[in-house]
């Protein structure tokens, strides 16, 4: 099992590790001292593991209730998230007792924006069923749902006390679905890890690994700035183009391959303006198409513009984008929407031939 502390300002371990699942009930005692918990998951993973999560923890003589919506970012809003505060407040859970996050990135988002405001806080944990939530969603603390105008516009801060990634439970997954966690994974890579970006692209990986140093570059940047006034807005590269395609297609595109296009166009926009070279740029491209995600943006800049003047980063008439240096190397750039535009242009709507 592999241990990897993330100093918030509440400090928490990510555990990693094969047939973690099946020692639930053991290793979250320090944290569900009372014995007491509300899982929260949605229709999918209940089917799969559902059952087995409440089956375990009542074995451990723990006192269960459990929550489950559809599936998928439709129910991200904030109706869903108001149905969990009802379903936490008819459970009677205390400030004591404990929120258990049981699948991808939306669980998660939404279990713990509910477990931050029930009762003005109490503790959750996550148990990440999907690659995209083991890699990213589910470490750093960042909570919250869509609003119809755009994409986690409502949330808060709220830290896990404990996330338990067991690599077993990704065999579930289907080709696309693994493949929009590699999204994140790779993202990882560009930002500070040549060999995880190499092994990636190359299609020679190992599931553990590539969550294990996915994490470490998280808790990294998570502990030098857990309230994204910074360095963390590196961990958006790739997202400012990403959600837009999301939001334009009606969310019918997945966020991991929403991310890839972004990835690709933004290194070609980067190429573009001088930030790195166009072969830096055409490497990135490779690698997000051997996951099997596309490498265009099927909308047209202005299109693109309009939604991202709404994206969470904007500050007054600027938006800081993430721009690639090199493969390890990337930079936060603040762009006024003349600079914004041209720069989302660059990467869209004059996309060469390395795709």
């Amino acid at each position: 099992m592999i241990k990897i502390r993330v100093d918030a300002g509440a400090p928490y371990e990510v555990l990693i590790g094969r047939g973690l699942f099946c020692d639930v009930h053991k290793l979250i005692g320090d944290i569900c001292k009372t014995k007491r918990a509300a899982v929260v998951t949605d229709d999918v993973v209940d089917s799969l593991y559902g059952d087995r999560l409440v089956e375990q923890l009542k074995r451990g003589g723990y006192s269960v209730d459990k929550f489950v919506f559809p599936h998928g970012e439709a129910s991200k809003t904030l109706s869903t998230y108001g149905n969990i505060l009802d379903f936490l407040g008819n459970s009677a859970l205390t400030r004591a007792d404990t929120v258990i996050a049981l699948g991808g990135g939306v669980t998660g988002d939404l279990s713990g924006f509910a477990a931050a405001t029930y009762l003005r806080g109490i503790k959750f944990i996550q148990i990440p069923t999907t690659l995209l939530a083991a890699v990213d969603s589910s470490v750093g603390g960042k909570t919250g749902v869509d609003l119809p105008v755009g994409k986690n516009l409502a949330g808060a801060f709220h830290q896990p006390s404990l996330v338990l990634c067991d690599p077993d439970l990704l065999e579930s997954l289907d080709k696309k679905t693994f493949a929009d966690g590699m999204s994140e994974a790779l993202k990882c890579g560009i930002l500070a890890d040549k060999t995880l970006f190499n092994s990636i692209g190359g299609g020679s990986f190992d599931a553990e690994d590539v969550i294990a140093r996915c994490v470490k570059i998280k808790a990294k940047i998570v502990g030098d700035d857990e309230f994204d006034r910074g360095e963390r807005a590196l961990l958006n590269l790739g997202h400012t183009i990403g959600h837009a395609i999301e939001k334009l297609s009606s969310f019918s595109v997945t966020h991991g391959e929403a991310v890839g296009r972004g990835m690709a166009a933004v290194a070609r926009s980067s190429a573009s303006f001088g930030y790195c070279s166009s072969e830096c740029a055409a490497k990135i491209s490779a690698a997000v198409a051997s996951l099997g995600h596309p490498t265009d943006v099927p909308y047209g800049g202005e299109e693109i513009f309009g939604v991202v003047r709404h994206d969470k980063k904007r500050s007054g008439n600027k938006t800081s984008l993430i721009v690639v240096r090199d493969i390890g190397k990337c930079e936060i750039v603040s762009m006024n929407d003349e600079e914004l535009m041209k720069f989302i242009r660059a990467g869209i709507d004059d996309e060469g031939d390395d795709e």
